[in-house]
């Protein structure tokens, strides 16, 4: 039973190394699929991991703050090397 004013959020976290930081996957994908492909418009390539939560909260401002404290308290990704960015939407209800 949900608490009057509480909905629920799909939450998506997104992981990615810093502009600074090498990125083998992305270069690889880019070098090894997409030139070869005949892709050569393409430019370059960087990968990302996502995470996504359903997160009960009063708002999907709440929702957010919730999310990137629990990422940054429990070190769900390296601060030094990574950039964390998070984005909460309204779920639907069916």
């Amino acid at each position: 039973m949900k608490k009057t004013g509480i909905s629920d959020f799909h939450v998506l976290i997104t992981i990615e190394n810093k502009p600074h930081v090498s990125d083998p996957e992305g270069e690889t994908i880019h070098k090894d699929l997409i030139m070869r492909g005949g892709y050569s418009s393409v430019r370059s390539v960087r990968s990302a991991k996502n995470l996504k939560m359903v997160v009960s909260a009063k708002s999907k401002k709440a929702a957010e703050q919730i999310v990137k404290r629990m990422c940054e308290e429990l070190r769900i990704f390296n601060p030094i090397v990574s950039n964390c960015s998070v984005k909460a939407a309204a779920r639907k209800k069916r």
